[in-house]
Parts: C-alpha cells; sequence; structure tokens
C-alpha cells in the first residue's frame, strides 16, 4: 500500500459540513493521476471486511428486529390472540394490512431526512419510536386498539428498511453490494425462524403478570428493540469519511473508490434528484420487478404458521416447523447475494429465485398431502426470499447520483410494500388457501416478466451509451460535465 506521505500529496479532504456529509467538493484531488491508491485486489478484500466487521452487525440486528417486530402477529394468532380479541371474518387481516398503509408512504420522507441527518442518529431514533410502539403492544385488549397500533407501527418502522439499503450504498462500490444487502436481509428470514421459536417459548408465559402469551411476546421483543436502539447511538458509524475504524490510506481508498464507481457523479441535496428519481420509468419497471417477489414474501411469512397449522399439526408444532424454511430462505439468500456480485448479474438470479418459489406455491396449491405442502412452503420461502436482496441492490446499483438513489429505493421499498396490503388479504380459503397460493404464482409470474424486461432494455441503453461516447469522444476527462444528470450520464453504465 502507499505511504500514509504520498497519499496526503495526492488529497486535501474536508472535515464534514454541519448536516454531517461531505460535500461534491470536499474531496479534491491535486493529482491527474486517478489512480493515486495502488491497493491489489487482496488488500481491497481486507478494507472490505474491516469494513462489514464494524457496520453488517449493527444493520443485521436492526432488520432482524424490524422483521420480528412486525412479522409477530402472525405467531401470536395462532398462539390464541385471535381467539382473545375475537378476530372474527375479516379483522386480522385488516389488522395485518393496516401495517403497510402509514409504511410505505412514509419511506421516501424518511430517506431525504436520512440525507440531511447522520445515519447514527436517525436509524436509532427510529427504532426507539417502533420499539416503544412495540411494547405499549402487549397493552392491546381489542379490536380497534390493535389496529391503531398496528398502524403506529407501520409509521415509525418506515425509515429503517430503505435507510440500511441507502445506508450500504455511501459505504460501498455497486460490485460489492448484492452480497451484503444479502447478509442483511438474510436477517428477515431468520426472524420468522427465530419469531416462530420464541413464540413457542414466550407463549408459556400465558397468564404471568394478567397478560396472554402472545401479549409477553409483543412486550419482551419491544424492549429488546429499545435497549439496542440505545445501544447504537454510541457506536454506529456514520460516512467513510469520518469512520475512525479505519486508517487515513483505507479511509482515502475508499473514498477514492466510492468517487470512481459513482462516475463522480453529484451527491449534494438538490430537489432536482428527487424529480430525476420520480420521473424516471427505470424506477417503476424496479417497483414492479419487487412487488411481484414482496406480496409473496409477506404472505408466507404472515401466513406460514397457519398454512402448516392447516396441514394437520398442532398449534405448537405449526410454530416450530415455521422455522425450517426460513433457515433455508436466509442460506438462500447469501449464497445468492455472494454468486450475484462475483459475476457481476442480477436479472438471471431473481428470475432463477422467482421460478423455486413458483415451484414451491405450485406443490402448495396441486398438493393434497402435508408431506409435499412442507416441501412447497420450504421452497416458496427459499426461492422468494433469495430474490430481494439481489433485486434492491440492482435497483440501487442503477441509479446515479446520491439523493437520487436515496430516493429510488424508498420508492421501490415504500410502494411495493403496499403489496402487504393485498398479502394481507388472500389467504382466505382454508385449508388448501386456493386464492392466496394463485395470486403469489400471479406475482411471482410478473416479475420474472418485469426481469427480463429490464435486463432487455439496460443492455440497450448501455449499447447506445457506448455509441454516444464513441461518436462524440467522450471519456473520464470529461466526466465532471454530467455530474447533475444522473445515470443518464453517457459514461455511466446499467448492471445488467
Amino acid at each position: 500500500m502507499a505511504s500514509n506521505q504520498s497519499l496526503r500529496s495526492n488529497y486535501t479532504v474536508a472535515k464534514p459540513d454541519i448536516m454531517g456529509s461531505l460535500r461534491d467538493d470536499d474531496i479534491e484531488l491535486k493529482s491527474d493521476n486517478l489512480s493515486v491508491l495502488p491497493v491489489n485486489p487482496r488488500e481491497q478484500a481486507r478494507i472490505l471486511r474491516k469494513m462489514d466487521w464494524h457496520l453488517l452487525p449493527f444493520v443485521t440486528v436492526f432488520f432482524l428486529l424490524s422483521f420480528i417486530d412486525r412479522a409477530n402477529i402472525g405467531n401470536a394468532t395462532v398462539a390464541g390472540m385471535t381467539t382473545d380479541l375475537k378476530l372474527t371474518g375479516f379483522k386480522y387481516n385488516i389488522a395485518a394490512a393496516v401495517f403497510f398503509i402509514p409504511y410505505s408512504f412514509a419511506e421516501v420522507p424518511s430517506n431525504i431526512i436520512l440525507k440531511l441527518l447522520r445515519p447514527s442518529r436517525w436509524i436509532p431514533s427510529i427504532m426507539v419510536a417502533w420499539g416503544i410502539v412495540m411494547t405499549l403492544m402487549c397493552l392491546v385488549n381489542s379490536y380497534q386498539s390493535l389496529v391503531i397500533a398496528r398502524a403506529f407501527l407501520g409509521l415509525t418502522e418506515a425509515g429503517l428498511y430503505p435507510g440500511i439499503n441507502y445506508y450500504i450504498c455511501l459505504w460501498y462500490p455497486r460490485s460489492e453490494r448484492s452480497k451484503r444487502i444479502a447478509i442483511f436481509f438474510s436477517a428477515a428470514s431468520v426472524a420468522v425462524a427465530f419469531g416462530g421459536l420464541l413464540a413457542y417459548g414466550i407463549e408459556r408465559m400465558n397468564g404471568v403478570g394478567g397478560l396472554y402469551g402472545w401479549q409477553w411476546m409483543f412486550c419482551l421483543e419491544g424492549i429488546v428493540t429499545v435497549l439496542v436502539a440505545v445501544f447504537s447511538f454510541f457506536y454506529m458509524h456514520d460516512y467513510p469519511e469520518t469512520a475512525n475504524f479505519l486508517t487515513e490510506p483505507e479511509r482515502l481508498h475508499i473514498i477514492d473508490v466510492l468517487k470512481h464507481d459513482s462516475n463522480s457523479l453529484s451527491s449534494r441535496f438538490d430537489t432536482q434528484f428527487v424529480w430525476q428519481a420520480m420521473k424516471d420509468y427505470k424506477t417503476y419497471v424496479q417497483i414492479l420487478i419487487y412487488l411481484g417477489v414482496l406480496v409473496p414474501g409477506y404472505a408466507i411469512a404472515l401466513f406460514s404458521p397457519t398454512i402448516i397449522n392447516e396441514l394437520g399439526y398442532s398449534a405448537a408444532n405449526a410454530q416450530l416447523l415455521s422455522v425450517p424454511p426460513f433457515v433455508a430462505g436466509a442460506i438462500a439468500t447469501v449464497i445468492v447475494g455472494i454468486h450475484s456480485d462475483k459475476h457481476h448479474l442480477r436479472g438471471p438470479y431473481i428470475i432463477g429465485g422467482a421460478l423455486v418459489s413458483l415451484v414451491g406455491y405450485i406443490l402448495l396449491y396441486c398438493s393434497v398431502r402435508a408431506g409435499p405442502s412442507y416441501v412447497g412452503v420450504c421452497l416458496a420461502a427459499a426461492g422468494n426470499y433469495s430474490t430481494v436482496a439481489v433485486i434492491l441492490a440492482w435497483a440501487g446499483s442503477n441509479a446515479g447520483g446520491d439523493l437520487k438513489r436515496g430516493v429510488v429505493l424508498a420508492m421501490v421499498i415504500g410502494i411495493s410494500n403496499l403489496g402487504g396490503v393485498c398479502s394481507s388479504f388472500i389467504y382466505i380459503d382454508p385449508p388448501r388457501f386456493h386464492i392466496g397460493h394463485g395470486t403469489n404464482m400471479g406475482f411471482l409470474s410478473l416479475s420474472i416478466i418485469m426481469s427480463t424486461f429490464a435486463m432487455w432494455n439496460y443492455n440497450r441503453l448501455n449499447r447506445k451509451k457506448e455509441a454516444q461516447c464513441l461518436a462524440e469522444n467522450i471519456g473520464e476527462d470529461r466526466k465532471y460535465e454530467f455530474k447533475d444528470i444522473g445515470d443518464s450520464s453517457p459514461l455511466f453504465r446499467y448492471t445488467i
């Protein structure tokens, strides 16, 4: 690695502005040679691993707690909440669905606030808010109070998921994001699995302190979230520019890599970048791709204990048997994320995972026996969850500029999460659940079709940009001419 002295001779690094992030001109190259840090691949891998150990445990635990808290209503239902609160007809479905309405609409504003504030302040604040709501849900004693609590839970949780995805984009180059997103998103699968184990244990507290077992689920899980949030206020890192766990050469290297990876596109706050995200048709293509896997994903998370219960297993065994499908989902998520980054491909892995999940739902739709149906649950979860991290890495990688990327991710996650409303109402025809399984098959097919279109379209746009650069003699020396037009820059290349 280059010496500290040679590094300082090539860079001047300003301190962060009052909002906590570096402006476009804060990092000034003092040499015409852009490869000022001759770091070999092994050394770069070491720096990335160092970042992983300081960043990923935080975001993984955050998302684990988030998904446990939003999905535990499914475990609470099997644990007796439906009977205790007299949730007849569509009352449970409404209580599950209302979460997604404020959750979806609050995500874009949250990511804009995250751009203005420090991640180590905004993300833990979100966690404290939803942890308090979750804890107080132990006081729920009627259908009406459950609906109100779920609405507030959706509002307070809204910023975490898009915020973490945006946070990952601030630290890692595009070719390294899928596996990192996969690692923290695997927490969703672990959360549903772990939630089943927790439910099995906490249900034994029924009657303690005058609370039902399902009320203790809400209380204990909410308290854990608040405690983790308070801890993270002090130990979460904000940006590479301010990371005290990196040495100066490491910090300068990461800054250089990120600026090259973004083609020096603007990172300042300007509303024009918000409008770029909202007006870009490619944003809505990514929304449809994500929606196609999110509806089945939420459905299997919310209803897997019920589905397994209807296969003939007892309520307690249904809690335990809901664990293996999501363990398989967590493993598949990480494996697919790693290989997606290794081959620099997104679309084929999304299509492959959606096809596996589709096979699982076909088994559930057609089989009348418990064994094949349970295999179907495992395939549905493993195939579905393995695609999510790749889709978000795809959406983030193909949006040029920091603010546009943050808004695109928030739109993709926020609008698609309205699909959770649909997920809440499709499992209404036990014991075979043909409406639910059939609806999920349709949404997975939508994701496959739109992924195929996106691959074709990105390839077409890349060829067009290459022709433009050749015809107009556009090279790296002109990249600052295009810094405000995001991924429309002729130097920007889309990931396929």
